[in-house]
């Protein structure tokens, strides 16, 4: 025997609005690290809203996509904010990739 209740309250309801953040910043403004990266924004983005970025590789041009959760937004509105985000699921591949940036 099994029951459940149906959550109605909206905390699990996405804002409103497309959600989409598109951010176009320069390499040496990204901070990678082997998990995530850690890069400034004009705006707060919400603790744990999922996104997908998209990296080039300023050595060799390569791109690599990931998904990650934003862990962390400090700032105040007028100076910007410093957002980490950790990715999720990276493949083995990915990682390598990813690792070669944080330490290049």
């Amino acid at each position: 025997m099994s029951s459940s209740k149906l959550d109605t309250s909206g905390v699990f309801t996405p804002p409103s609005g497309s959600g989409e953040t598109h951010l176009s910043l320069p390499a040496d403004a990204v901070q990678f690290h082997k998990n995530g990266i850690v890069f400034p924004c004009g705006r707060a983005i919400p603790v744990w809203r999922e996104m997908t970025v998209d990296l080039h590789s300023p050595r060799n041009g390569k791109r690599l996509s990931c998904t990650g959760v934003v862990v962390a937004c400090q700032g105040v509105p007028p100076d910007g904010y410093q957002v980490s985000m950790v990715f999720l699921n990276l493949s083995p591949r990915s990682a390598r990739a990813l690792s070669a940036m944080a330490f290049a």
